[in-house]
């Protein structure tokens, strides 16, 4: 499992829906009996018995979870990342600007413009 996708399972086991619709789902009989023969694997019974001997080791625990809360940090960073960026290409498929320039105000003047003086001589017309 990458960082991302640990850091999107920790952010769903706190989304009361998808908790909802997880405990749906270990209520079926069919999921239960899913469970029940992989826990029956010998593999995954060897994985369990490590898993408990690993928990009991303080420096081995304090360790996981080191490791554990820098994976997650690190995935929470990807994620973040990942959502900037489709919002941003969401906002440029709809044709939204974020960074629009100020467009200063022109104050009005009263006066009229003042004729403009040339060196030409005043054009003359038969």
């Amino acid at each position: 499992m990458n960082n991302m996708m640990l850091a999107q399972l920790m952010k769903d086991l706190q989304d009361p829906e998808m908790m909802r619709e997880a405990k749906k789902m270990m209520a079926d009989p069919a999921f239960q009996a899913k469970m029940k023969k992989m826990s029956q694997n010998p593999g995954f019974k060897q994985s369990m018995a490590q898993t408990q001997k690993v928990m009991k080791d303080p420096e081995k625990v304090k360790e996981m979870e080191e490791k554990m809360q820098k994976s997650l940090s690190e995935g929470q960073k990807e994620l973040d990342k990942l959502q900037k960026e489709k919002a941003e290409k969401d906002k440029a498929e709809k044709g939204e600007v974020d960074d629009v320039p100020e467009i200063p105000e022109i104050e009005a003047d009263d006066k009229k413009p003042e004729a403009v003086s040339s060196d030409l001589p005043p054009v003359q017309f038969n």
